[in-house]
């Protein structure tokens, strides 16, 4: 059983105004993936969550900036569709079978 989330390329450099692309495999049998980047002196920032090759949940920076596609039995993917300086950071994809009900105590 697969247990890690590959993730590819390990390392990615493009000039400006060029298309970026990173590829995630989840976890077999996991229909949630999350993507995530962090700049150098930022925090985690979430990007956009997907299940079952659908976008679900996403920011304004993503829509703005990017592009996710899961096409069934192939890695998710994200793209950067024209790159900028503010784009440089590092990117994180995560999966999960299930996600978590908040549920208030009020």
């Amino acid at each position: 059983m697969d247990t890690e989330v590959i993730q590819s390329p390990g390392h990615l450099v493009k000039g400006k105004d060029q298309k970026a692309t990173m590829d995630c495999v989840p976890i077999k049998g996991h229909v949630h993936v999350y993507w995530y980047r962090k700049k150098l002196e930022g925090a985690f920032e979430f990007l956009v969550y997907l299940q079952n090759q659908d976008v679900v949940e996403d920011t304004e920076i993503f829509q703005q900036q990017f592009l996710a596609q899961w096409p069934q039995n192939s890695p998710c993917s994200l793209e950067i569709k024209s790159t900028k300086a503010v784009d440089s950071a590092l990117y994180f994809c995560a999966s999960s079978q299930s996600t978590v009900l908040h549920v208030s105590s009020s």
